[in-house]
């Protein structure tokens, strides 16, 4: 049984692999078996999570990439094959937060997010759909704020994050039967990230006392082995779902 949570012989995208959570996937896909592909738009961070990465005896690409550009996108996707011979495992985690108050948030910020958190996901789905092969795994990383609130203003992080949700359903209806690609995502809580790194001195205390049942922030191991399951053969009869990994705070 724990065989079917392996991933070795796989290879893995991870975005957003510069800082935080996309660290810590890149390092955990590894450690699962995974060969990893990394993107993100700051390279010089990039190197840091490769070292990282290769420290478990995977092999590890870094691309510099933006998928806010499709052609970004689709060069992640080629180097991968190029390489590491395919693509198996997609976590589309780069994102984008903001926290603008909606009769002050311009055009261009809510389009930034939106482009990045939405669009970004949808570029990068694509590019590599085209390249996987029957039995691979994307894992979507969405929020719990496309489910409820928390506080602080943050309209167009809140909507991408809501639209990234029926975007993973309307692939996993397209994909899964026609070309054998599962779609899923999962929806993380309060996790220490760059977003929780802007926020005001006591306010994560507060929400996670007030909100999150389990009373304490979440592990950043505990959303790695979530996504380990989506992308492993653990889940093959799992596709179009949306889990959350919050501790219970969409219990309150």
């Amino acid at each position: 049984m724990l065989d079917r949570f392996r991933l070795d012989g796989k290879v893995a995208i991870v975005t957003g692999a510069s800082s935080g959570l996309g660290v810590a996937f890149a390092r955990g896909l590894a450690e699962a078996g995974a060969d990893v592909v990394i993107g993100a738009r700051r390279a010089d961070r990039l190197e840091k999570t490769r070292r990282l990465v290769e420290e478990t005896g995977r092999r590890c690409l870094a691309v510099p990439a933006d998928v806010a550009k499709p052609e970004d996108c689709d060069a992640l996707a080629a180097a991968a094959v190029e390489e590491l011979g395919g693509v198996d495992v997609l976590i589309n985690n780069a994102g984008l937060g903001t926290a603008v108050p909606a009769l002050r948030e311009t055009p261009a910020e809510f389009r930034q997010v939106v482009e990045v958190n939405l669009m970004g996901a949808y570029w990068m789905a694509q590019a590599c759909a085209r390249v996987m092969r029957p039995g691979s795994s994307i894992v979507n990383i969405g929020s719990v704020l496309a489910e409820t609130t928390a506080g602080l203003p943050q309209a167009a992080y809140t909507a991408s994050k809501a639209a990234l949700t029926g975007l993973t359903r309307d692939l996993a209806q397209q994909w899964t039967g026609r070309r054998g690609i599962r779609v899923n995502c999962l929806e993380p809580g309060f996790f220490a990230s760059e977003m929780t790194d802007q926020y005001q001195p006591g306010y994560l205390e507060r929400v996670v006392e007030s909100r999150v049942v389990m009373r304490r922030p979440g592990d950043a191991a505990e959303l790695v082995a979530a996504a380990v399951f989506l992308a492993s053969e653990a889940s093959s009869y799992i596709t179009g779902v949306v889990l959350p990994v919050d501790g219970g705070l969409l219990l309150t």
